[in-house]
């Protein structure tokens, strides 16, 4: 019983996660409700410490699993990108900021509560899938790949920047005097696509290699 907690934890942090997106499904920017976005700032957090506790308890009871190896990561990816996906939807589009597509900067407006848009998920997603692509490539030959500090970091800036930007919502960064919540929101959230992005080159820098030694051969 003892053995299987942790695997029964990451199994929780996919329910919480389902919720979490029901949840943030009901809000819409600015009415609400925001019992919703309070509700989902917990839920995320309990999540995130299901995350810190499943692999701690883990390593700590030696219970370390091929369930877990695979489903570990798949409830974090589910969890992460899943609330990015809900913070760049249309529900946290503030309705009387219009962006003009044709301009230069239209690529990072300022017309979302969340301070998160589609583009960056869309970069975040591909990072994902080309890491898991090489990851089970270079892996199948023998070749491991530890823990980074970028991946690290990233995994640091995700876990963080999604309560804080939950938080941020609710307090309202385009009502009068709330103003200044826009720039360490959009400092965590441009920090977090950039380590993400940077956490995925040792993949892609070992991929290179291995072709290299494939040419070599």
């Amino acid at each position: 019983m003892q053995r299987q907690l942790p695997n029964t934890l990451t199994l929780f942090r996919l329910v919480i996660a389902l919720i979490f997106f029901v949840i943030l499904g009901h809000y819409r920017y600015p009415v609400g409700p925001d019992p919703a976005i309070i509700a989902a700032f917990i839920l995320f957090n309990i999540a995130s410490l299901t995350d810190w506790l499943d692999g701690y308890l883990a390593r700590r009871w030696q219970a370390e699993s091929t369930f877990g190896r695979i489903m570990d990561p798949f409830c974090d990816k589910v969890l992460v990108l899943g609330a990015f996906m809900f913070l760049a939807g249309p529900r946290f589009v503030h309705p009387d900021k219009v962006v003009d597509d044709a301009a230069f900067w239209s690529m990072i407006p300022n017309n979302t509560v969340s301070g998160i848009y589609p583009w960056m998920v869309a970069l975040m997603l591909a990072r994902e899938l080309l890491v898991t692509a090489v990851r089970g490539e270079i892996e199948g030959r023998g070749i491991q790949f530890g823990a980074n500090i970028w991946g690290k970091l990233k995994t640091i800036l995700q876990l963080t920047t999604v309560p804080v930007v939950l938080a941020i919502v609710w307090f309202d960064p385009f009502a009068p005097g709330h103003e200044w919540t826009i720039y360490p929101r959009n400092f965590l959230v441009y920090s977090t696509v950039i380590a993400t992005l940077l956490s995925g080159w040792p993949y892609l820098t070992g991929a290179m290699t291995v072709m290299k030694q494939e040419k070599g051969a």
